[in-house]
């Protein structure tokens, strides 16, 4: 009995053990949990109270909003041609204001379609969306969806930089929920139309519409309106302008999510497919970037800082223009296998107007004004200011001079041929490029005077008074030597060469008008109609044949050493005009010179100007009055918004 009840207590004492450890095991599972419970709440509590202050730094460290409110845009400057055809644009252009009354509906229609479906039901943030597009960039391993309602883009061009921070994004929807809280959903619609980005320096629908269709955003059909509003994703990428192709497909993916969210039937998709597109550009010229941006540089000469819009009425000859950036690209082109990767044109008429400036062969590759900027030797079309110092010395084109080896200290000029042709008469000299016999007549001049005569006609840059000089080995550019040419062509009157006719602002204030000036006698009429003769003798029998024309015509070709410049340069009744092909990195061609590729490229411009009728050259101001012209151009109109303020205000 006594053992039983010794085996029953120990069994009791088991138990009661076991149950022990198992409440406490228990207590310390449950103890654990709450731990783990207790430690989760408080870095929640850690992460919630730094998110929440980090969203209050960002509110507090929020960009003024009344200074972003009163911040004004760069102003624009359009350029327009002597018809009133846009060359370029320049600064921030924007248009009449679109209201939140009277929103264009298909362009709103497309740009709902393909930039935020659920904009008149979110609240700012578009948590649909967004959360497909995190899934969508988990998924492809990279950023391949925005989430970006149009809300938040207003916030962004209003109020924020471009920046992508995580304190921008939160600025960024903090803003959002201001806006919507603000504005009526049509009323932030509105603010987008008028400051989203359209590419070419088009701000806001307006000036989109009449830059890519020369349309008002009202008359947009819904083919142009998909264009525009594929090009939000990446305006330059998609501009129909530089890349047409990509446009019209990017505005095809527009067209069918407008079918898919009911704003167009499967008939409607159809028809809007085949829709014919404006063409913008047939009213703005093709090309003239170099001389747009040589105009706009002068601007501030005239009228000094720039604070309004403003509209420039130049000199630019459209067909001339166009004609001479083709025909130069032309031939720069079928000559690659020669060396020859550039060139430059200038043309202008005898007042001094510029009529077309080529400054390279593309200005999208390169902006460099090699018309303007570049300083090359001219070779021998700088030996026109030698003869004409000859004639002021009493020399006639009948005069003879020694064709000869000749040596001045180390120097030894040669003819081009190897040849020589004893005693010539100027005329003979000059015609055919006799190097030698040049610097012989230049022995008997004093080269001070050359030089005098050179900076007189138009030659701005510093000439090296050396005995070579008269070969041109001095560098210059090929506006001074349009410049020079002009005078021989103007009968010996001095001009100043100009490309600016008025400056007004968009509303109609004329702020310069070019003032008709009286040209000078710089040089006896006697001695340029003898230089004269003797030029067109180098076009008719010398060294300039491949310039020859039906008409008159007067020019001299010019080569630099080693073939590293081709010139021509010459003039007719009409026009004068300079041609220079050469290479950036001043390396020879192969055999270029200025008797060939650049006398054909001067001579298929100018053919083009045979049979026009000639205008006043002294009338220096343009046929149309700056007001008129306005309401010609589609860039910019009178009821434009200069800052946030004002579309906020009217809003």
């Amino acid at each position: 009995m006594a053992k039983s009840a010794n085996k029953t207590s120990v069994t009791k004492k088991k138990n009661t053990n076991k149950k022990h450890k198992s409440t406490a095991r228990k207590k310390q599972k449950r103890s654990w949990k709450f731990k783990l419970f207790i430690w989760l709440l408080k870095l929640g509590v850690v992460l919630f109270l730094a998110l929440a202050g980090y969203v209050a730094f960002c509110w507090f460290t929020m960009p003024d909003i009344s200074a972003a409110v009163s911040k004004t845009r760069q102003p624009s400057t359009v350029v327009m041609a002597e018809n009133g055809n846009d060359i370029a644009k320049f600064g921030q252009v924007y248009d009449k204001i679109i209201y939140p009354e009277k929103l264009p509906k298909n362009l709103i229609n497309a740009i709902i379609s393909i930039e935020d479906r659920r904009f008149y039901e979110h609240f700012g943030f578009d948590v649909i969306g967004f959360s497909r597009a995190m899934i969508t960039n988990i998924f492809r391993k990279r950023y391949a969806q925005g989430a970006s309602t149009i809300t938040q883009q207003v916030a962004k061009n209003i109020f924020l930089t471009p920046n992508k921070t995580v304190r921008r994004k939160v600025q960024e929807l903090l803003l959002s929920f201001w806006l919507e809280h603000k504005f009526s959903k049509n009323q932030i619609m509105a603010l987008y139309l008028n400051r989203v980005y359209f590419g070419s320096g088009n701000y806001g629908a307006n000036a989109a519409a009449g830059w890519y269709f020369n349309k008002n955003v009202y008359d947009l059909n819904v083919r142009e309106a998909a264009i525009l509003a594929g090009m939000l994703k990446a305006p330059n990428r998609y501009n129909p302008i530089l890349h047409r192709q990509k446009s019209l497909e990017r505005a095809q993916t527009v067209l069918m999510a407008m079918k898919k969210n009911g704003f167009l039937s499967e008939r409607q998709y159809e028809t809007a497919s085949n829709l014919p597109i404006s063409d913008g550009q047939k009213y703005r010229v093709s090309g003239g970037k170099h001389f747009a941006q040589y105009v706009y540089d002068e601007v501030n000469n005239f009228i000094g800082e720039r604070s309004k819009d403003l509209v420039v009425s130049t000199t630019l000859n459209q067909k001339l223009q166009e004609t001479a950036e083709k025909v130069l690209r032309k031939y720069v082109v079928e000559n690659k296998k020669n060396n020859v990767s550039e060139g430059a044109v200038v043309i202008m008429d005898k007042s001094g107007a510029i009529k077309a400036m080529v400054g390279g062969v593309d200005y999208n590759l390169s902006q460099f004004n090699r018309a303007v900027q570049a300083r090359r030797q001219s070779g021998s079309a700088f030996k026109p200011f030698v003869y004409l110092t000859a004639l002021q010395y009493g020399f006639k084109p009948e005069s003879t001079v020694k064709d000869e080896p000749i040596t001045i200290g180390k120097w030894k000029p040669e003819n081009y041929s190897k040849k020589y042709y004893g005693k010539v008469t100027l005329d003979y000299a000059l015609s055919h490029s006799l190097n030698a016999a040049t610097v012989a007549l230049s022995k008997e001049l004093k080269l001070k005077d050359i030089a005098e005569n050179a900076k007189a006609a138009g030659i701005s840059t510093k000439l090296n008074l050396s005995p070579s000089m008269v070969l041109g080995t001095n560098a210059v550019s090929v506006l001074d030597m349009a410049s020079a040419y002009t005078t021989f062509a103007n009968g010996g009157k001095s001009i100043t060469p100009y490309a600016i006719n008025e400056i007004a602002t968009t509303d109609g204030h004329q702020l310069y008008l070019r003032p008709d000036f009286k040209q000078k006698q710089i040089f006896a009429a006697k001695n340029i109609a003898d230089l004269t003769q003797m030029l067109e003798h180098v076009i008719n029998r010398g060294t300039g044949q491949k310039a020859k024309l039906p008409i008159f015509a007067a020019g001299k070709t010019g080569t630099s050493q080693n073939f590293r410049d081709a010139w021509f340069a010459g003039w007719t009744d009409k026009y004068i005009a300079v041609v220079w092909v050469g290479n950036d990195n001043d390396k020879p061609m192969n055999k270029i010179g200025g008797s060939s590729v650049p006398a054909q490229i001067w001579h298929d411009i100018m053919e083009t100007t045979v049979g026009e009728t000639t205008k006043n050259a002294n009338n220096n101001s343009n046929e149309d009055e700056i007001g008129e012209l306005i309401g010609k151009t589609s860039s910019v109109k009178e009821e434009s918004s200069d800052s946030i303020g004002d579309l906020i205000g009217e809003l």
